[in-house]
């Protein structure tokens, strides 16, 4: 199965047949559903305008042309970012006062793949019950299409990466003038897609002499596209060799930062929110904090460390900027590298990890190795379970919860089981067919040695 239907929007690969891949009848279906949602919502309103914006895998022109013509069919206004990146789209749904948005992207998976990620007129992805609906819409047909002289228009603005990094750059805590004086060597990984626009423009504006590592936006990656430290051979080398004081990587869409340090070895993307979060609640004298069930302890040792208090979301970005809505938070996000920072937008933001991660190594005055050498030392292990149709997923996640209920036992999302030391949370991806299983140990030894356990009693079951 390779189309996922989801609250968050629709997934799939390039080909096939309908109703098993994202193919052009499965996009218009969905773009329509969305669309009706929307002016389902805005019942009287004059005229609907929606942003859409796109990541630069090669699928993409044709995914645009397909959802933008879907919605001037409904006689919704489209805003066309062209090449773009998720937060920029973000950021340009409340500037525009649009009723929604869509990314065109697949995030971190293969070419083969793309999808339709959806927002509200907040800039901010959808909630379940939203989700839902626009789910029965699309399962219902259930559209109405304008007529001739009620056709949607297009507006082509190509220049929102320019006014994404002005906004970036207007941030209270991004110190201008702390990161020009430190006079960096950065590498920049924009794996062929939008990133290698997005920041090597920021990091000018920074001041930062930027080497550009697969930066054309082609959509041809070459490496696979999740940034983790077996994909990043290439640019570790080069970091090294140019003697930069880091490396930046992003994923296709631009919304995940993982940083290399000066001497080629991974800062870990789990750090990356942790970096970001103990600079600004040093600035800002404590506040509060949020990532996802799956994200590193060493967050809540950092945020307990400044005198702020930490809570864990059920895994998605909405559940995460739910929750810091809700625990008002001053800067959250997931340990995959995402950084959601209220002062910007609710969103994970790359542009803006990168302008406070280099804030924070500026007035520090440390390196990138010194920074991370500073922080709890935590190892994870990352893997999964490739799912088939006969699996019940369910079943085992509830068998396992049962085996461990004499721990600490977290079943919001999946099973998160917190033993003293270490942890392990086990849940049924939303983006792709697996279970995915991650552990957090004091070594990388216990850590792959905690899932490889749970991995054969999983395989049990089965």
């Amino acid at each position: 199965m390779t189309l996922i239907k989801s609250i968050s929007g629709i997934r799939g690969t390039i080909g096939g047949n309908t109703g098993d891949n994202l193919t052009p009848i499965d996009t218009v279906k969905f773009a329509a559903a969305y669309g009706t949602f929307i002016k389902n919502k805005n019942v009287g309103k004059e005229k609907i305008t929606i942003v859409i914006g796109r990541d630069a895998r090669i699928s993409g022109k044709m995914i645009s042309g397909l959802v933008s013509d879907t919605l001037i069919g409904l006689g919704i206004d489209v805003i066309d970012l062209g090449l773009s990146t998720t937060p920029t789209v973000e950021v340009a749904v409340p500037m525009e006062k649009a009723d929604g948005g869509i990314i065109l992207t697949a995030s971190h998976n293969p070419k083969q793949w793309n999808a339709l990620k959806l927002l509200n007129e907040k800039g901010e992805f959808l909630n379940g019950k939203d989700g839902e609906q626009i789910l029965t819409i699309a399962d219902n047909d259930d559209f109405d299409f304008a007529e001739v002289d009620d056709l949607g228009t297009v507006t082509k603005k190509k220049n929102y990466i320019k006014k994404h990094i002005k906004e970036v750059l207007k941030l209270k805590l991004v110190d201008k003038k702390a990161i020009k004086k430190a006079k960096f060597k950065v590498v920049v990984d924009g794996v062929n897609s939008t990133g290698g626009i997005a920041i090597p423009a920021l990091l000018r504006e920074l001041g930062v002499k930027c080497y550009e590592l697969y930066c054309e936006p082609n959509g041809q990656f070459p490496h696979n596209p999740e940034p983790l430290k077996e994909h990043l051979t290439d640019i570790s080398e080069l970091v090294v060799k140019k003697k930069a004081d880091l490396g930046i990587v992003v994923d296709p869409d631009v919304d995940r930062l993982a940083l290399i340090c000066e001497d080629g070895s991974m800062f870990g993307e789990e750090y990356t929110l942790v970096a970001c979060a103990d600079y600004v609640l040093g600035e800002l004298k404590g506040g509060n904090t949020v990532s996802n069930l799956s994200s590193s302890r060493a967050l809540r040792d950092v945020t307990e460390a400044h005198g702020g208090n930490y809570t864990a979301s059920a895994v998605g970005e909405v559940n995460v900027v739910q929750m810091m809505k809700d625990t008002n938070t001053v800067i959250g996000g997931e340990g995959n590298g995402g950084i959601i920072y209220p002062d910007s937008h609710y969103g994970r933001d790359s542009l803006v990890g990168v302008a406070l991660f280099l804030s924070h190594l500026a007035k520090k005055k440390v390196s990138c190795k010194q920074l991370r050498d500073s922080y709890p030392s935590y190892f994870m292990s990352k893997n999964k379970i490739e799912l088939t149709p006969q699996i019940d997923v369910d079943n085992i996640l509830h068998t396992m919860a049962n085996k461990y209920k004499d721990e600490d036992v977290n079943t919001i999302d999946g099973v998160k089981i917190d033993f003293a030391e270490e942890w392990i949370h086990l849940r049924k991806s939303n983006t792709e067919p697996i279970i995915r299983i991650y552990t957090e140990a004091k070594s990388q030894q216990k850590a792959d040695d905690l899932a490889e356990r749970f991995i054969k009693e999983i395989k049990e079951i089965i």
